[in-house]
């Protein structure tokens, strides 16, 4: 039931808008969403006029290769052990064993392509290669570990074209999908 309802706001938000805008997202969608402009959108935070830690819903310069108008499925938010409540775009959580486990497996790593897509440039950013990084991870944690020296957030994409890629890529959400919360069933990115 939960996730009709979100469909049906999800489509009924895109179509009243004739567009996805992330400023326009409530709070709850925002992250890991793309605008139709391809843009990715990124939650903030700002205290209101009363000091209150409020949050609020940005369109980023990060730019998604071959999505636009994308909301992120409840399966693959799970399945990538990602947060929807996370703030700002940032290659921090790479660090995290137990994050890197979740976005390798074959779970979010084969059917989540717009999570993948956001990783694999984040781990680009800080000269890592995930399909490497989730090798090593299987591995040894240590090495996948050792080959990320973070310093914060990116501070922005590198091209998908960068890195090798398989044949199958996603294909892109266009504005007359019929649910723009599906995750594509191509894997993005091969594991050797």
């Amino acid at each position: 039931m939960k996730m009709i309802i979100f469909l049906a706001f999800a489509l009924f938000l895109q179509g009243s808008l004739g567009e996805l805008v992330c400023e326009e997202l409530p709070v709850g969608l925002c992250s890991f969403s793309i605008a139709s402009s391809g843009k990715r959108c990124l939650l903030e935070t700002f205290a209101s006029n009363d000091g209150t830690l409020e949050f609020q819903c940005k369109t980023s310069e990060v730019v998604a290769i071959n999505l636009h108008e994308y909301i992120e499925a409840d399966e693959c938010v799970s399945a990538c052990g990602i947060d929807r409540k996370s703030v700002g775009i940032s290659s921090d959580s790479l660090l995290d064993s137990q994050f890197t486990a979740k976005l390798c497996s074959p779970q979010c790593y084969q059917n989540c392509p717009n999570i993948v897509d956001l990783y694999y440039n984040l781990a680009l950013g800080e000269g890592a290669f995930l399909p490497d990084l989730c090798k090593s991870q299987r591995t040894s944690l240590r090495r996948s570990m050792a080959q990320i020296q973070s310093s914060g957030a990116a501070l922005g994409p590198v091209s998908a074209a960068a890195g090798p890629k398989s044949a199958a890529a996603p294909a892109p959400a266009s504005s007359g999908s019929s649910s723009p919360v599906d995750c594509a069933p191509a894997p993005m990115y091969s594991i050797q």
